[in-house]
Protein backbone atom coordinates (compact mmCIF):
# COMPACT_ATOMS: atom_id res chain seq x y z
CA UNK A 1 0.00 0.00 0.00
CA UNK A 2 2.50 2.50 0.59
CA UNK A 3 3.89 2.39 -2.82
CA UNK A 4 0.27 4.41 -3.16
CA UNK A 5 0.94 7.16 -1.38
CA UNK A 6 0.93 10.41 -2.96
CA UNK A 7 1.85 14.07 -1.34
CA UNK A 8 1.82 17.55 -1.45
CA UNK A 9 3.80 20.20 -0.49
CA UNK A 10 3.03 22.83 -3.05
CA UNK A 11 0.44 24.17 -0.73
CA UNK A 12 -0.60 22.97 2.32
CA UNK A 13 1.04 19.94 3.79
CA UNK A 14 -0.62 16.97 2.62
CA UNK A 15 -0.77 13.08 1.64
CA UNK A 16 -3.01 10.48 0.71
CA UNK A 17 -3.12 6.97 0.34
CA UNK A 18 -5.23 6.04 -3.42
CA UNK A 19 -8.38 8.64 -2.48
CA UNK A 20 -8.08 8.70 1.43
CA UNK A 21 -5.94 11.83 2.66
CA UNK A 22 -3.85 10.52 5.53
CA UNK A 23 -4.47 12.84 8.78
CA UNK A 24 -0.52 14.52 9.54
CA UNK A 25 -1.71 15.81 12.93
CA UNK A 26 -0.20 18.89 14.47
CA UNK A 27 1.76 22.03 12.28
CA UNK A 28 5.04 20.58 13.70
CA UNK A 29 4.40 17.01 12.88
CA UNK A 30 3.70 17.84 9.44
CA UNK A 31 7.29 20.04 9.13
CA UNK A 32 8.73 16.55 10.08
CA UNK A 33 7.12 15.43 7.49
CA UNK A 34 7.86 18.19 4.89
CA UNK A 35 11.66 17.92 6.05
CA UNK A 36 12.14 14.46 4.86
CA UNK A 37 10.33 15.01 1.94
CA UNK A 38 11.91 17.35 0.84
CA UNK A 39 15.10 15.11 0.81
CA UNK A 40 13.94 12.97 -1.56
CA UNK A 41 15.00 9.83 -0.15
CA UNK A 42 18.22 10.91 2.01
CA UNK A 43 18.25 9.78 5.34
CA UNK A 44 18.26 12.76 8.24
CA UNK A 45 19.45 11.88 11.88
CA UNK A 46 16.93 12.97 14.79
CA UNK A 47 19.38 15.24 15.58
CA UNK A 48 19.30 16.92 11.98
CA UNK A 49 15.81 16.83 11.85
CA UNK A 50 15.44 18.41 15.14
CA UNK A 51 18.17 21.41 13.68
CA UNK A 52 15.93 21.45 10.84
CA UNK A 53 12.53 22.29 13.09
CA UNK A 54 13.98 24.08 15.81
CA UNK A 55 16.77 25.73 14.63
CA UNK A 56 19.08 25.55 17.77
CA UNK A 57 16.79 26.67 19.30
CA UNK A 58 15.14 22.60 20.49
CA UNK A 59 13.30 22.00 23.85
CA UNK A 60 15.26 19.86 26.01
CA UNK A 61 13.32 17.08 24.91
CA UNK A 62 13.20 17.33 20.86
CA UNK A 63 14.60 14.45 20.12
CA UNK A 64 12.08 12.13 21.76
CA UNK A 65 9.93 14.40 20.11
CA UNK A 66 11.06 13.82 16.67
CA UNK A 67 10.81 9.96 17.41
CA UNK A 68 7.26 10.43 18.26
CA UNK A 69 6.52 12.28 15.02
CA UNK A 70 8.07 9.45 13.32
CA UNK A 71 5.79 7.13 15.19
CA UNK A 72 2.83 8.56 14.73
CA UNK A 73 3.50 9.27 10.94
CA UNK A 74 3.96 5.89 10.73
CA UNK A 75 1.05 4.70 12.24
CA UNK A 76 -0.86 6.66 10.35
CA UNK A 77 0.60 5.29 7.17
CA UNK A 78 3.74 7.49 6.07
CA UNK A 79 6.20 5.32 4.45
CA UNK A 80 9.03 6.13 6.68
CA UNK A 81 11.79 3.87 6.62
CA UNK A 82 15.06 3.70 9.15
CA UNK A 83 18.00 4.06 7.58
CA UNK A 84 21.61 4.24 8.90
CA UNK A 85 20.24 5.51 12.18
CA UNK A 86 18.16 7.88 10.94
CA UNK A 87 15.04 8.38 8.74
CA UNK A 88 14.06 8.59 5.17
CA UNK A 89 10.80 8.75 2.91
CA UNK A 90 12.14 6.79 -0.39
CA UNK A 91 8.28 5.41 -1.92
CA UNK A 92 5.50 7.65 -3.18
CA UNK A 93 4.74 10.58 -5.08
CA UNK A 94 5.68 14.00 -4.26
CA UNK A 95 4.47 17.09 -6.61
CA UNK A 96 8.03 19.02 -5.95
CA UNK A 97 9.57 15.99 -8.27
CA UNK A 98 6.98 16.35 -10.79
CA UNK A 99 6.51 19.87 -10.73
CA UNK A 100 10.42 20.39 -11.38
CA UNK A 101 10.26 17.68 -14.46
CA UNK A 102 7.65 19.27 -15.75
CA UNK A 103 9.24 22.78 -15.79
CA UNK A 104 10.42 22.80 -19.80
CA UNK A 105 6.35 22.81 -19.75
CA UNK A 106 5.40 25.84 -17.45
CA UNK A 107 1.49 25.79 -17.80
CA UNK A 108 1.79 22.09 -16.71
CA UNK A 109 4.07 22.49 -14.01
CA UNK A 110 2.34 25.43 -12.75
CA UNK A 111 -1.33 23.52 -12.55
CA UNK A 112 0.37 21.53 -9.58
CA UNK A 113 0.07 24.57 -7.27
CA UNK A 114 -2.45 24.88 -4.37
CA UNK A 115 -1.43 28.12 -2.84
CA UNK A 116 1.38 29.03 -0.61
CA UNK A 117 4.52 26.23 -0.71
CA UNK A 118 4.40 24.35 2.46
CA UNK A 119 1.97 26.25 4.12
CA UNK A 120 0.64 25.59 7.83
CA UNK A 121 4.26 24.53 9.42
CA UNK A 122 7.24 26.61 10.27
CA UNK A 123 10.95 26.59 11.07
CA UNK A 124 14.42 27.86 9.48
CA UNK A 125 14.77 24.78 7.04
CA UNK A 126 11.07 24.99 5.84
CA UNK A 127 11.45 28.90 5.45
CA UNK A 128 14.66 28.29 3.38
CA UNK A 129 12.65 25.64 1.41
CA UNK A 130 9.76 27.62 0.79
CA UNK A 131 11.90 30.53 -0.18
CA UNK A 132 13.13 28.00 -3.18
CA UNK A 133 10.28 26.85 -3.95
CA UNK A 134 8.75 30.94 -4.64
CA UNK A 135 11.57 31.16 -7.03
CA UNK A 136 10.82 28.44 -8.71
CA UNK A 137 7.34 29.49 -9.13
CA UNK A 138 8.06 33.23 -10.47
CA UNK A 139 10.30 31.61 -13.14
CA UNK A 140 7.70 29.13 -14.05
CA UNK A 141 5.79 32.19 -14.22
CA UNK A 142 7.93 34.24 -16.19
CA UNK A 143 8.85 31.40 -18.81
CA UNK A 144 5.16 30.59 -19.30
CA UNK A 145 4.93 34.18 -20.04
CA UNK A 146 7.50 34.50 -22.20
CA UNK A 147 6.33 30.89 -24.48
CA UNK A 148 2.63 32.82 -24.58
CA UNK A 149 4.55 36.01 -26.22
CA UNK A 150 6.84 33.48 -28.71
CA UNK A 151 3.21 32.48 -29.82
CA UNK A 152 1.22 35.53 -30.39
CA UNK A 153 -0.72 35.24 -27.46
CA UNK A 154 -2.01 37.92 -25.13
CA UNK A 155 -0.11 38.72 -21.85
CA UNK A 156 -1.14 40.99 -18.35
CA UNK A 157 1.69 40.40 -16.07
CA UNK A 158 0.57 42.99 -13.61
CA UNK A 159 -0.81 41.03 -11.05
CA UNK A 160 2.75 39.51 -10.89
CA UNK A 161 4.00 42.89 -10.77
CA UNK A 162 2.43 43.68 -8.13
CA UNK A 163 3.44 40.95 -5.98
CA UNK A 164 6.67 41.04 -6.81
CA UNK A 165 7.19 44.79 -7.60
CA UNK A 166 11.20 44.84 -7.86
CA UNK A 167 11.96 42.11 -9.77
CA UNK A 168 12.27 43.05 -13.19
CA UNK A 169 12.03 40.36 -15.77
CA UNK A 170 8.37 40.59 -15.28
CA UNK A 171 8.64 44.05 -15.95
CA UNK A 172 10.66 43.33 -19.06
CA UNK A 173 7.96 41.04 -20.09
CA UNK A 174 5.64 43.41 -19.55
CA UNK A 175 7.13 46.14 -21.73
CA UNK A 176 7.35 43.67 -25.19
CA UNK A 177 3.53 42.36 -24.22
CA UNK A 178 2.37 46.12 -24.54
CA UNK A 179 4.69 47.25 -27.19
CA UNK A 180 3.33 44.18 -29.53
CA UNK A 181 -0.51 45.26 -28.36
CA UNK A 182 0.55 48.53 -30.10
CA UNK A 183 0.56 50.52 -26.92
CA UNK A 184 4.34 51.58 -27.51
CA UNK A 185 3.80 54.62 -24.63
CA UNK A 186 2.54 52.78 -22.02
CA UNK A 187 5.66 49.98 -22.32
CA UNK A 188 8.07 53.41 -22.36
CA UNK A 189 5.93 54.56 -19.14
CA UNK A 190 6.69 51.11 -17.52
CA UNK A 191 10.35 51.61 -17.94
CA UNK A 192 10.13 55.42 -16.61
CA UNK A 193 7.82 53.72 -13.29
CA UNK A 194 10.50 51.18 -13.10
CA UNK A 195 13.81 53.10 -12.94
CA UNK A 196 11.75 55.58 -10.38
CA UNK A 197 11.36 52.63 -8.18
CA UNK A 198 14.61 50.91 -8.51
CA UNK A 199 16.12 54.26 -7.52
CA UNK A 200 13.61 55.34 -4.85
CA UNK A 201 14.25 51.63 -2.86
CA UNK A 202 17.37 49.93 -4.04
CA UNK A 203 19.17 53.35 -5.08
CA UNK A 204 19.94 51.19 -8.65
CA UNK A 205 19.49 51.36 -12.03
CA UNK A 206 17.80 49.09 -14.39
CA UNK A 207 19.44 46.37 -15.57
CA UNK A 208 21.16 45.58 -18.61
CA UNK A 209 17.59 42.96 -20.03
CA UNK A 210 15.13 45.94 -19.41
CA UNK A 211 17.51 49.07 -20.34
CA UNK A 212 18.38 46.98 -24.07
CA UNK A 213 14.00 46.54 -23.85
CA UNK A 214 14.02 50.16 -23.82
CA UNK A 215 16.22 51.11 -26.68
CA UNK A 216 14.54 48.14 -28.55
CA UNK A 217 11.29 49.74 -28.42
CA UNK A 218 12.34 53.11 -29.06
CA UNK A 219 14.09 51.65 -32.17
CA UNK A 220 11.23 49.90 -33.26
CA UNK A 221 13.18 46.85 -33.53
CA UNK A 222 11.31 44.61 -35.73
CA UNK A 223 12.91 41.65 -34.53
CA UNK A 224 10.34 42.55 -31.43
CA UNK A 225 7.38 41.59 -33.92
CA UNK A 226 6.95 37.82 -33.21
CA UNK A 227 6.63 35.36 -36.11
CA UNK A 228 3.29 35.61 -37.44
CA UNK A 229 1.89 32.87 -39.18
CA UNK A 230 1.22 32.25 -42.88
CA UNK A 231 -2.52 32.48 -43.50
CA UNK A 232 -3.78 31.22 -47.05
CA UNK A 233 -7.20 31.62 -46.56
CA UNK A 234 -7.81 32.12 -50.84
CA UNK A 235 -10.86 30.46 -52.21
CA UNK A 236 -9.65 28.82 -55.29
CA UNK A 237 -9.76 30.80 -58.79
CA UNK A 238 -12.66 29.99 -61.25
CA UNK A 239 -11.82 27.39 -63.11
CA UNK A 240 -13.04 29.12 -66.39
CA UNK A 241 -12.29 32.63 -65.25
CA UNK A 242 -12.04 34.92 -68.68
CA UNK A 243 -11.50 38.40 -69.25
CA UNK A 244 -10.85 41.34 -67.07
CA UNK A 245 -7.22 41.63 -68.50
CA UNK A 246 -7.54 45.52 -68.56
CA UNK A 247 -8.47 45.36 -64.88
CA UNK A 248 -6.34 43.03 -63.80
CA UNK A 249 -3.50 44.41 -64.65
CA UNK A 250 -3.80 48.09 -63.52
CA UNK A 251 -5.21 46.69 -60.37
CA UNK A 252 -2.15 44.46 -59.91
CA UNK A 253 0.16 47.47 -59.98
CA UNK A 254 -1.84 48.88 -58.04
CA UNK A 255 -1.61 46.75 -55.00
CA UNK A 256 2.40 45.92 -55.43
CA UNK A 257 2.91 49.90 -55.90
CA UNK A 258 6.10 50.28 -53.78
CA UNK A 259 5.23 54.22 -53.49
CA UNK A 260 2.32 53.44 -51.44
CA UNK A 261 2.86 52.89 -47.93
CA UNK A 262 -0.17 51.20 -47.41
CA UNK A 263 -2.23 50.46 -50.91
CA UNK A 264 -5.81 49.95 -50.31
CA UNK A 265 -8.01 48.73 -53.55
CA UNK A 266 -11.74 48.76 -53.61
CA UNK A 267 -13.36 46.72 -56.63
CA UNK A 268 -17.21 48.38 -56.83
CA UNK A 269 -19.77 47.50 -58.75
CA UNK A 270 -23.43 45.57 -59.30
CA UNK A 271 -24.21 42.52 -57.39
CA UNK A 272 -22.80 39.63 -59.00
CA UNK A 273 -20.75 41.64 -61.77
CA UNK A 274 -18.03 39.54 -60.73
CA UNK A 275 -16.26 41.35 -57.73
CA UNK A 276 -15.06 38.66 -55.56
CA UNK A 277 -14.00 36.45 -58.84
CA UNK A 278 -11.45 39.27 -59.75
CA UNK A 279 -10.81 39.90 -56.08
CA UNK A 280 -9.43 36.46 -55.80
CA UNK A 281 -8.32 36.32 -59.51
CA UNK A 282 -5.93 39.19 -58.52
CA UNK A 283 -5.05 37.62 -55.38
CA UNK A 284 -3.83 34.60 -56.66
CA UNK A 285 -1.45 36.33 -59.08
CA UNK A 286 0.10 38.83 -56.68
CA UNK A 287 3.21 37.94 -54.61
CA UNK A 288 2.69 38.15 -50.74
CA UNK A 289 4.93 35.92 -49.16
CA UNK A 290 3.61 36.43 -45.86
CA UNK A 291 0.25 35.11 -46.65
CA UNK A 292 -3.20 36.23 -47.90
CA UNK A 293 -5.83 36.78 -45.55
CA UNK A 294 -9.96 36.58 -47.24
CA UNK A 295 -13.08 37.72 -44.90
CA UNK A 296 -16.45 37.79 -45.96
CA UNK A 297 -17.70 40.85 -44.32
CA UNK A 298 -21.08 39.67 -44.92
CA UNK A 299 -21.20 36.89 -42.97
CA UNK A 300 -18.65 37.59 -39.71
CA UNK A 301 -19.59 38.65 -36.68
CA UNK A 302 -16.30 39.80 -35.50
CA UNK A 303 -14.12 40.01 -38.35
CA UNK A 304 -11.58 41.59 -35.89
CA UNK A 305 -10.95 38.77 -34.52
CA UNK A 306 -11.52 36.80 -37.11
CA UNK A 307 -8.63 38.57 -38.55
CA UNK A 308 -6.32 37.86 -35.50
CA UNK A 309 -7.02 34.57 -35.37
CA UNK A 310 -6.16 34.45 -38.88
CA UNK A 311 -2.14 35.43 -38.15
CA UNK A 312 -2.21 33.04 -35.52
CA UNK A 313 -3.13 35.06 -32.43
CA UNK A 314 -5.82 32.94 -30.20
CA UNK A 315 -5.73 34.93 -26.86
CA UNK A 316 -7.30 38.70 -27.40
CA UNK A 317 -7.53 41.46 -25.24
CA UNK A 318 -10.60 42.88 -23.99
CA UNK A 319 -11.15 45.59 -25.62
CA UNK A 320 -11.96 46.18 -29.55
CA UNK A 321 -9.64 49.53 -29.47
CA UNK A 322 -6.38 47.42 -28.08
CA UNK A 323 -6.98 44.42 -30.83
CA UNK A 324 -7.20 46.76 -33.49
CA UNK A 325 -3.63 48.47 -32.42
CA UNK A 326 -2.92 44.43 -31.98
CA UNK A 327 -3.60 44.00 -35.44
CA UNK A 328 -2.18 46.70 -37.00
CA UNK A 329 1.32 46.35 -34.60
CA UNK A 330 1.57 41.94 -35.54
CA UNK A 331 1.01 43.48 -39.64
CA UNK A 332 3.43 46.58 -39.72
CA UNK A 333 6.02 45.77 -42.07
CA UNK A 334 4.90 42.21 -43.32
CA UNK A 335 4.01 41.45 -46.85
CA UNK A 336 0.74 40.00 -46.36
CA UNK A 337 -2.67 40.52 -48.50
CA UNK A 338 -5.66 40.99 -46.61
CA UNK A 339 -9.33 40.74 -48.74
CA UNK A 340 -12.39 42.19 -47.88
CA UNK A 341 -15.11 41.00 -49.51
CA UNK A 342 -18.38 42.26 -49.19
CA UNK A 343 -17.99 45.19 -47.50
CA UNK A 344 -20.96 47.84 -46.92
CA UNK A 345 -20.73 51.18 -45.81
CA UNK A 346 -21.84 50.42 -42.79
CA UNK A 347 -19.22 48.07 -41.92
CA UNK A 348 -16.53 49.97 -39.83
CA UNK A 349 -13.39 49.17 -42.16
CA UNK A 350 -10.58 51.62 -40.98
CA UNK A 351 -10.76 49.54 -38.41
CA UNK A 352 -9.67 46.85 -40.68
CA UNK A 353 -6.45 48.14 -41.94
CA UNK A 354 -3.32 46.53 -41.41
CA UNK A 355 -0.35 48.12 -39.93
CA UNK A 356 1.65 49.77 -42.97
CA UNK A 357 5.28 49.35 -44.83
CA UNK A 358 4.26 45.82 -46.41
CA UNK A 359 0.42 44.80 -46.26
CA UNK A 360 -1.65 45.78 -49.07
CA UNK A 361 -6.07 45.95 -48.81
CA UNK A 362 -8.31 44.72 -51.90
CA UNK A 363 -12.18 45.55 -50.67
CA UNK A 364 -14.85 44.38 -52.83
CA UNK A 365 -18.23 46.33 -52.03
CA UNK A 366 -21.90 46.75 -54.05
CA UNK A 367 -21.21 50.68 -53.26
CA UNK A 368 -18.27 53.01 -52.70
CA UNK A 369 -16.65 53.40 -49.18
CA UNK A 370 -16.12 57.53 -48.81
CA UNK A 371 -14.71 57.02 -45.62
CA UNK A 372 -11.75 54.47 -45.84
CA UNK A 373 -8.62 56.66 -46.17
CA UNK A 374 -6.66 56.68 -49.65
CA UNK A 375 -8.52 54.17 -51.03
CA UNK A 376 -8.28 53.59 -54.88
CA UNK A 377 -11.57 52.34 -56.41
CA UNK A 378 -12.50 50.74 -60.19
CA UNK A 379 -15.41 50.65 -61.05
CA UNK A 380 -16.31 46.62 -62.34
CA UNK A 381 -18.77 47.05 -65.59
CA UNK A 382 -20.22 44.27 -67.66
CA UNK A 383 -17.58 42.10 -69.71
CA UNK A 384 -16.88 42.81 -73.54
CA UNK A 385 -18.45 41.51 -76.23
CA UNK A 386 -15.79 39.23 -76.95
CA UNK A 387 -15.58 38.31 -73.41
CA UNK A 388 -18.52 37.20 -72.86
CA UNK A 389 -18.40 35.23 -76.23
CA UNK A 390 -14.91 33.20 -74.20
CA UNK A 391 -17.21 32.35 -70.79
CA UNK A 392 -20.07 31.10 -72.80
CA UNK A 393 -17.77 29.18 -75.21
CA UNK A 394 -16.27 27.35 -71.95
CA UNK A 395 -19.77 26.56 -71.02
CA UNK A 396 -21.50 25.06 -73.66
CA UNK A 397 -18.32 23.62 -76.07
CA UNK A 398 -16.27 25.36 -78.45
CA UNK A 399 -17.77 23.65 -81.30
CA UNK A 400 -21.36 24.55 -79.98
CA UNK A 401 -20.16 27.97 -80.07
CA UNK A 402 -18.43 28.31 -82.77
CA UNK A 403 -20.59 26.56 -85.57
CA UNK A 404 -23.08 29.42 -84.41
CA UNK A 405 -20.98 31.92 -84.19
CA UNK A 406 -23.32 34.57 -85.40
CA UNK A 407 -26.19 33.31 -82.77
CA UNK A 408 -23.40 33.31 -79.86
CA UNK A 409 -22.61 36.49 -80.63
CA UNK A 410 -25.86 37.97 -80.51
CA UNK A 411 -26.68 35.75 -77.47
CA UNK A 412 -23.93 37.21 -75.49
CA UNK A 413 -24.23 40.84 -76.37
CA UNK A 414 -28.17 40.15 -75.32
CA UNK A 415 -26.48 39.49 -71.94
CA UNK A 416 -25.03 43.36 -71.67
CA UNK A 417 -21.64 41.02 -70.30
CA UNK A 418 -22.96 40.41 -67.07
CA UNK A 419 -21.19 37.33 -65.76
CA UNK A 420 -24.30 35.68 -63.49
CA UNK A 421 -26.84 36.14 -66.49
CA UNK A 422 -23.89 34.38 -68.76
CA UNK A 423 -23.51 31.56 -66.43
CA UNK A 424 -26.77 30.74 -66.04
CA UNK A 425 -27.87 30.69 -69.81
CA UNK A 426 -24.80 28.95 -70.50
CA UNK A 427 -25.29 26.15 -67.96
CA UNK A 428 -29.38 26.43 -69.15
CA UNK A 429 -27.75 25.84 -73.07
CA UNK A 430 -25.43 22.88 -71.90
CA UNK A 431 -28.27 21.20 -70.34
CA UNK A 432 -29.93 21.21 -73.86
CA UNK A 433 -27.22 19.60 -75.66
CA UNK A 434 -30.45 19.04 -78.78
CA UNK A 435 -30.50 23.39 -78.65
CA UNK A 436 -29.16 25.01 -81.62
CA UNK A 437 -27.52 28.78 -80.52
CA UNK A 438 -30.58 30.35 -82.83
CA UNK A 439 -32.84 28.38 -80.65
CA UNK A 440 -31.87 29.27 -77.59
CA UNK A 441 -32.39 32.83 -78.59
CA UNK A 442 -35.82 32.09 -78.85
CA UNK A 443 -36.23 29.91 -75.56
CA UNK A 444 -34.16 31.85 -73.22
CA UNK A 445 -35.36 34.91 -71.17
CA UNK A 446 -37.73 36.26 -68.73
CA UNK A 447 -41.26 34.91 -69.16
CA UNK A 448 -44.52 37.11 -68.78
CA UNK A 449 -45.73 37.76 -65.12
CA UNK A 450 -48.77 35.04 -64.44
CA UNK A 451 -46.84 32.67 -66.72
CA UNK A 452 -47.67 29.10 -65.35
CA UNK A 453 -43.75 28.17 -65.33
CA UNK A 454 -40.54 29.92 -64.56
CA UNK A 455 -37.38 28.51 -66.15
CA UNK A 456 -34.97 27.35 -63.31
CA UNK A 457 -32.18 30.39 -64.96
CA UNK A 458 -34.36 33.18 -64.01
CA UNK A 459 -33.49 32.58 -60.29
CA UNK A 460 -29.98 32.49 -60.54
CA UNK A 461 -29.85 35.83 -62.68
CA UNK A 462 -32.59 38.12 -60.74
CA UNK A 463 -31.57 36.98 -57.41
CA UNK A 464 -28.49 39.15 -57.12
CA UNK A 465 -30.85 42.18 -57.98
CA UNK A 466 -33.31 41.11 -55.53
CA UNK A 467 -30.90 41.46 -52.44
CA UNK A 468 -29.48 44.88 -54.16
CA UNK A 469 -33.53 46.28 -54.56
CA UNK A 470 -33.52 45.11 -51.08
CA UNK A 471 -31.36 48.15 -49.54
CA UNK A 472 -33.43 50.55 -51.43
CA UNK A 473 -35.60 53.22 -50.13
CA UNK A 474 -39.38 53.31 -51.30
CA UNK A 475 -38.14 56.36 -53.58
CA UNK A 476 -35.54 54.64 -54.92
CA UNK A 477 -37.34 51.27 -55.90
CA UNK A 478 -39.88 53.35 -56.83
CA UNK A 479 -37.50 55.32 -59.69
CA UNK A 480 -36.24 51.76 -60.19
CA UNK A 481 -39.25 50.29 -61.30
CA UNK A 482 -40.98 53.40 -62.70
CA UNK A 483 -38.49 53.95 -65.16
CA UNK A 484 -38.28 50.22 -66.45
CA UNK A 485 -39.66 51.23 -69.88
CA UNK A 486 -37.05 53.32 -71.31
CA UNK A 487 -33.76 51.61 -71.57
CA UNK A 488 -32.63 54.92 -71.89
CA UNK A 489 -33.66 58.50 -70.51
CA UNK A 490 -32.80 61.99 -69.32
CA UNK A 491 -33.19 63.61 -66.10
CA UNK A 492 -36.07 65.36 -67.34
CA UNK A 493 -38.04 62.25 -68.70
CA UNK A 494 -37.43 61.34 -65.32
CA UNK A 495 -39.09 64.25 -63.34
CA UNK A 496 -42.12 64.03 -64.99
CA UNK A 497 -42.38 59.97 -64.90
CA UNK A 498 -41.63 60.57 -61.40
CA UNK A 499 -44.00 63.95 -60.27
CA UNK A 500 -40.62 65.40 -59.47
CA UNK A 501 -38.19 68.64 -59.61
CA UNK A 502 -35.18 67.92 -61.96
CA UNK A 503 -33.06 68.33 -59.54
CA UNK A 504 -34.32 65.96 -57.32
CA UNK A 505 -34.99 63.50 -59.97
CA UNK A 506 -31.68 63.47 -61.06
CA UNK A 507 -30.51 63.45 -57.15
CA UNK A 508 -32.47 60.12 -57.36
CA UNK A 509 -31.22 58.64 -59.92
CA UNK A 510 -27.26 59.28 -58.92
CA UNK A 511 -27.93 57.30 -55.88
CA UNK A 512 -29.29 54.61 -58.57
CA UNK A 513 -26.06 54.81 -60.48
CA UNK A 514 -23.93 54.79 -56.92
CA UNK A 515 -26.21 51.81 -56.34
CA UNK A 516 -24.89 50.03 -60.05
CA UNK A 517 -28.45 50.03 -60.69
CA UNK A 518 -28.43 52.72 -63.73
CA UNK A 519 -25.48 53.60 -65.53
CA UNK A 520 -24.73 57.60 -66.71
CA UNK A 521 -25.75 57.65 -70.64
CA UNK A 522 -24.25 61.05 -72.03
CA UNK A 523 -23.84 64.27 -70.40
CA UNK A 524 -27.41 63.89 -69.18
CA UNK A 525 -28.86 60.53 -69.75
CA UNK A 526 -29.07 57.39 -67.63
CA UNK A 527 -29.26 54.27 -69.18
CA UNK A 528 -30.10 50.51 -67.57
CA UNK A 529 -28.34 47.27 -68.59
CA UNK A 530 -31.00 45.17 -70.49
CA UNK A 531 -31.33 42.25 -68.19
CA UNK A 532 -31.69 44.58 -65.25
CA UNK A 533 -34.59 46.50 -66.90
CA UNK A 534 -35.92 43.61 -67.86
CA UNK A 535 -35.99 42.74 -64.31
CA UNK A 536 -37.28 46.06 -62.94
CA UNK A 537 -39.97 45.80 -65.54
CA UNK A 538 -41.06 42.55 -64.28
CA UNK A 539 -41.17 44.04 -60.74
CA UNK A 540 -43.37 46.73 -61.68
CA UNK A 541 -45.75 44.50 -63.48
CA UNK A 542 -46.23 42.34 -60.85
CA UNK A 543 -47.47 44.94 -59.00
CA UNK A 544 -50.37 45.38 -61.36
CA UNK A 545 -50.15 48.94 -62.39
CA UNK A 546 -47.81 51.42 -63.08
CA UNK A 547 -46.60 53.93 -60.77
CA UNK A 548 -46.44 56.28 -63.08
CA UNK A 549 -48.74 59.33 -62.84
CA UNK A 550 -51.63 60.11 -65.01
CA UNK A 551 -50.99 60.98 -68.23
CA UNK A 552 -47.13 59.82 -67.88
CA UNK A 553 -47.58 58.24 -71.56
CA UNK A 554 -47.35 61.76 -73.22
CA UNK A 555 -44.37 62.97 -70.56
CA UNK A 556 -42.25 59.59 -71.15
CA UNK A 557 -42.23 60.36 -74.66
CA UNK A 558 -39.96 63.10 -74.20
CA UNK A 559 -36.48 63.11 -76.10
CA UNK A 560 -33.15 62.27 -74.48
CA UNK A 561 -32.02 65.82 -73.24
CA UNK A 562 -35.15 67.54 -74.07
CA UNK A 563 -37.00 70.14 -71.28
CA UNK A 564 -35.81 73.32 -69.38
CA UNK A 565 -34.78 72.73 -65.65
CA UNK A 566 -37.21 74.85 -63.34
CA UNK A 567 -35.60 76.36 -60.26
CA UNK A 568 -36.68 73.68 -56.74
CA UNK A 569 -35.94 73.46 -53.16
CA UNK A 570 -35.02 69.75 -51.98
CA UNK A 571 -37.51 70.27 -49.48
CA UNK A 572 -40.66 70.50 -51.97
CA UNK A 573 -39.96 66.89 -53.44
CA UNK A 574 -41.09 63.51 -51.57
CA UNK A 575 -43.77 62.84 -49.64
CA UNK A 576 -41.46 63.29 -46.16
CA UNK A 577 -40.38 67.05 -47.05
CA UNK A 578 -37.83 66.26 -49.15
CA UNK A 579 -35.37 64.10 -51.16
CA UNK A 580 -32.39 63.92 -49.28
CA UNK A 581 -34.36 62.61 -46.35
CA UNK A 582 -36.19 60.35 -48.67
CA UNK A 583 -32.69 59.14 -49.76
CA UNK A 584 -31.00 58.89 -46.34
Amino acid sequence: MTDAVRFEVLGPVRAWRGDVEIELGPPRQRAALAVLLLQEGTPLSPSQLVTALWGGAEPRAAVGMVRSYVSRLRQAGVPIESLGGGYAIRTGTLDVTEFERLLPSPRDALELWHGTPLSGVNGEYVEAARERLVQLRLTALEDLAAADLAAGRHVDLTELIAEQPLRERPRELQMLALYRAGRQAEALELFAATQRLLESELGLYPGPELREMQRRILAADPSLAPAVSRPSQLPPDLPDFVGRKPETEALTAALTSPRAPLPVIGIEGLAAIGKTALAIHIARKVDFPDGQLFLDLAESADPLSELLHGIGISDLPASASERAALWRTRTTGRRVLVVLDNAHPSDDVRTLLPGAGGPAVLITARRRLYDVPHAHWTKLGGMSVPESVALLTSLVGEDRAGFHSSATQELASRTAGLPQVIRAIGERLASRPDWTMEQALQRVGRPAPGAPARPPECQAIERPYESAVGELTPWQRRAFEGLSAFPRFSASTASAVLELPVRDARLLLESLVDAHLLSVSGPDGYAYEEPVRLFAESMQQVRNGSMMPEGGEGAIETPLNEGVEEPYTLSSAGPSGGMADALA
